[in-house]
């Protein structure tokens, strides 16, 4: 696989590029890490509230079970106590219902957050990476031999701007057709900078 440009300037803004990506991406959590944390302390009413209604809870089962004990009487007296009891654990239930949903938005909009975030610059960089990691390697397959840039530079003529043939030859189809190695080396050369490649020379 080749992962990065073999000429100085693309290489440097390519190492650039994912560099910032992960920048990008470290700060968005961290963001989103924030919001998460902002969100949770919506959630400390409902959890005081399911604290308290549960040791109240407790306190009231404590004392309808003394009071049980008392004679004749004691399963009259218990009977307002496990209502209150039950009461309260109805009150702490809903406090860590409250609770729960507050963790829960927490979390889904932290982690939106993040993934929106991150896919901002993600989208626009990653296809671009993923598009010259494929065609460098396509490309470098076909450099095992010199004779391969007779390829490169027929895929010059038929992809390059007119202007930069120009600059090369007057004609460059018909350097390429008489076999000119100095014209298919320059061509070449073009062609091999446009997929990230350095110019390879040609061996008469």
């Amino acid at each position: 696989m080749t992962w990065y440009s073999e000429i100085p300037a693309r290489r440097a803004r390519q190492l650039i590029g994912d560099v910032w990506l992960v920048l990008w991406s470290i700060l968005w959590i961290w963001v989103a890490l924030r919001l998460h944390d902002l969100i949770m302390n919506l959630a400390g009413p409902g959890l005081a509230v399911s604290t308290s209604a549960t040791d109240l809870a407790d306190r009231f089962t404590s004392a309808g079970e003394t009071l049980a004990g008392v004679p004749l009487v004691g399963d009259a007296l218990r009977s307002p106590f496990d209502g209150m009891s039950s009461a309260a654990v109805a009150i702490a239930e809903a406090g860590q219902a409250s609770a729960d949903a507050v963790s829960t938005l927490a979390r889904f909009l932290g982690i939106a957050l993040a993934i929106l975030g991150i896919a901002s610059w993600a989208m626009l960089w990653v296809p671009i990476r993923v598009a010259f990691i494929r065609r460098a390697t396509a490309a470098r397959r076909f450099l095992d031999s010199t004779d391969d840039l007779d390829l490169f530079a027929l895929r010059a003529m038929a992809r390059q701007p007119l202007y930069l043939l120009a600059r090369i030859s007057d004609d460059p189809a018909g350097a390429w057709r008489q076999g000119d190695r100095a014209v298919i080396a320059e061509l070449a050369a073009l062609e091999l900078r446009s997929e990230g490649l350095a110019p390879r020379s040609v061996v008469e």
